[in-house]
């Protein structure tokens, strides 16, 4: 599943401009398409990490396999944008149980030792799905229409529920006495819908009195965790642990500086210089395929190097291509776009996993649940945080209007913009990657059926 999922995503990037053209969807619908998958997952990945240290991370990670498979088929099925937005919530869901789940369990078999190089391994894995993702997804397109990026992840999934099956033995439970905090999780999720839906409506008044309720929820279910026996989140990972605490901001900042690059790009690609779905996606294959080479050497690096510099040194080289993406216009050259995504893939391959390694490497083994739930958690309010910018910035360019010849000078503005902010962003995912201090692993692996 850490092939599939960003293969789909990617995919789902080039596939974009033929769906708004079959539902005449504007550009805000567009981005919706990406942002409820990504909202649903925000929302179900940290309960989702806390029931699978209760009752069992292999066993969450299948059922959200499972679910992952059965919503990518019901995805390309559909017949109207609304139902592909219900479709791709439940893909969301899918998605979120098995980000909760994938990373524990691999820090659960490994030792500290190697911890780093499994995870650079996982990584390059993603990123060989975001690799392929564009070019095959652009082959795909052009070939069987846009239903075949989400057909493409059912036998994928079906193939890795086998394996799982059959290959993985044993099961991994770090708390299994704890009560599952379901009032907790329910405050959590209006929490994040309330937020995650009020930045996207930014300007609008609406959107400003929904943040203030998203925080008003945050408030009550941090208070609620500090109250209860047994938290959804436990605060205690929060207290003296610096380097749990600034590994997931450098990962939140991160996230939310680079989640919109591909999306705008592709459009970018395809409307503003008239490639193909395939050509830009040959294009953008550069990035990812280059963070694939480089994220396991990074992961290996970090088993004997401070994950501070490595990190730190990653994040420089992605602040330096997003800065060369500001000056984007109409007569850039294709050569120009794809160093900019060498030097991105090169920054985020260097970056991510050191930083995983760091975050799950500073807390107990029995919260390693928890703390991948917040690696993804990160990842996935980082990218709504990117896309809610780029929503943002539509609505103050261009509106509710499909992006046409006439709309061209509006949408580079925006795009400009967006690249700008994600480079402050980076900027200062800098800082709080160097203030983390030293990274010390606190247990070993958790044996095979521990309970």
């Amino acid at each position: 599943m850490s092939f599939a999922t960003p293969f789909m995503i990617s995919g789902i990037n080039i596939a974009l401009p033929m769906i708004g053209a079959e539902f005449g969807a504007s550009a805000i619908l567009l981005t919706w398409l990406s942002t409820s998958y990504t909202l649903a997952s925000a929302v179900f990945l940290l309960p989702f990490g806390k029931l699978a240290d209760i009752y069992g991370r292999k066993r969450i990670f299948l059922a959200g396999t499972g679910l992952y498979t059965v919503a990518s088929l019901l995805c390309a099925l559909v017949h109207s944008t609304e139902m592909l937005l219900i479709t791709r919530v439940i893909q969301g869901i899918g998605a979120g149980m098995v980000f909760a789940t994938s990373t524990a369990i691999l820090t659960s078999v490994y030792p500290p030792s190697e911890r780093g190089k499994v995870l650079g391994i996982n990584v390059a894995a993603v990123y060989l799905g975001t690799s392929v993702g564009p070019f095959l997804g652009g082959v795909m397109v052009e070939a069987w229409g846009w239903q075949s990026v989400f057909l493409a992840n059912v036998p994928l999934g079906l193939a890795t529920v086998a394996l799982t099956v059959t290959r993985v033995q044993g099961e991994w439970v770090g708390s299994p006495g704890d009560t599952f905090d379901l009032a907790g999780s329910a405050v959590y999720g209006v929490a994040v819908v309330a937020l995650m839906t009020g930045f996207s409506q930014l300007p609008a008044v609406r959107g400003a009195w929904l943040i203030l309720a998203g925080l008003v929820a945050a408030a009550v279910f941090v208070v609620r965790q500090g109250r209860i026996a047994h938290p959804v989140l436990e605060l205690r990972l929060f207290r003296g642990n610096r380097v749990f605490i600034l590994s997931n901001l450098a990962a939140l900042a991160n996230y939310a500086a680079t989640s919109s690059v591909a999306f705008l790009l592709s459009l970018y690609l395809q409307y503003i210089k008239a490639l193909t779905p395939r050509e830009a996606g040959v294009v953008l294959i550069a990035q990812p395929i280059v963070q694939c080479l480089f994220s396991p050497l990074a992961g290996r690096l970090s088993d004997r190097i401070e994950a501070r510099v490595v990190a730190s040194t990653g994040m420089a080289f992605t602040a330096i291509g997003l800065t060369m993406l500001t000056l984007l216009g109409e007569g850039t050259s294709q050569a120009y776009v794809i160093v900019c995504l060498l030097v991105l893939g090169l920054g985020f391959g260097i970056f991510s996993s050191p930083n995983t390694n760091a975050i799950m490497g500073s807390v107990e083994r029995r919260y390693y649940g928890v703390a991948s739930s917040m690696v993804g958690t990160m990842r996935v309010f980082g990218q709504m945080l990117s896309m809610g910018t780029t929503m943002i910035l539509f609505a103050l360019y261009i509106g509710q209007a499909q992006i046409t010849p006439a709309y061209y000078d509006r949408f580079l503005v925006s795009t400009r913009t967006a690249f700008a902010i994600a480079a402050v962003l980076c900027a200062l995912g800098i800082l709080a990657s160097l203030a983390r201090g030293r990274a010390h692993a606190l247990e070993g692996p958790t044996p095979a059926g521990a309970r």
